[in-house]
C-alpha cells in the first residue's frame, strides 16, 4: 500500500540519473564549502616536520580549520557568496584539494564520502520532487551560525513548505 502511494509521485531517481545531475553536484559541493559538516579536522603528526619555517614535532595534534579555510578570501573569490559555478566541470579541476575539505583528504578522508554524497543527492531530489521551500517572516536572514564543533544555526531554520503538483498536501 505505502509503496503504491510513493510511486504515485514522481519516479525514483536512479543511480545513473543522480550521477548525471551536474548542477545538483555543484550546489551540493558549494553548500558543503559554506557549511561543512565539521568545522575542523585534527591529525597527529607522524614524524618531525618543518613547514614554511614552522617545526612540528612528531606526536603533535595539528588542527585544520575547515570552516575558516572554506571562507578564506585569498583562496575563494567572494567566499561568503553562494556560487555553485565554482564547482562546474570547467572550474573544478582548478580547486586545490587541500583547500576544499568537507570530508577531509588523503588516506584518512571519510570512508563513506561517496555513499554520503549519493544519499544527500537522493534526499534532495526526492524532497524537491514533492515540495517547494520559501523564506517566510520567521526565516533568519542572514543565517547566523555557531561554528564551534558541528556547524549549526543559532536559531532553527524556519521556511514555508508548499506541496508541488501531484504530491499529497500536508504530508
Amino acid at each position: 500500500m505505502y509503496q503504491n502511494l510513493f510511486l504515485s509521485f514522481q519516479a525514483f531517481p536512479t543511480y545513473d540519473a543522480l550521477a548525471q545531475m551536474e548542477y545538483l553536484d555543484m550546489v551540493l559541493n558549494e553548500t558543503l564549502r559554506l557549511y561543512p559538516i565539521g568545522g575542523r579536522l585534527e591529525r597527529v603528526c607522524k614524524k618531525d616536520v618543518e613547514i614554511s619555517g614552522v617545526f612540528i614535532p612528531k606526536g603533535t595534534v595539528v588542527m585544520v580549520p575547515v570552516f575558516t579555510l572554506h571562507r578564506d578570501q585569498d583562496l575563494w573569490p567572494e567566499p561568503e557568496e553562494f556560487r555553485p559555478e565554482r564547482f562546474s566541470k570547467k572550474n573544478k579541476d582548478s580547486i586545490n584539494p587541500y583547500i576544499y575539505l568537507p570530508f577531509g583528504t588523503g588516506p584518512r578522508n571519510c570512508l563513506g564520502m561517496r555513499f554520503a554524497i549519493m544519499n544527500m543527492k537522493l534526499a534532495l531530489v526526492r524532497v524537491l520532487q514533492n515540495f517547494s521551500f520559501k523564506p517566510c517572516k520567521e526565516t533568519q536572514i542572514p543565517l547566523k551560525l555557531y561554528t564551534q564543533g558541528i556547524i549549526q544555526p543559532e536559531k532553527p531554520i524556519v521556511l514555508k513548505v508548499e506541496p508541488r503538483d501531484g504530491s499529497v498536501s500536508g504530508a
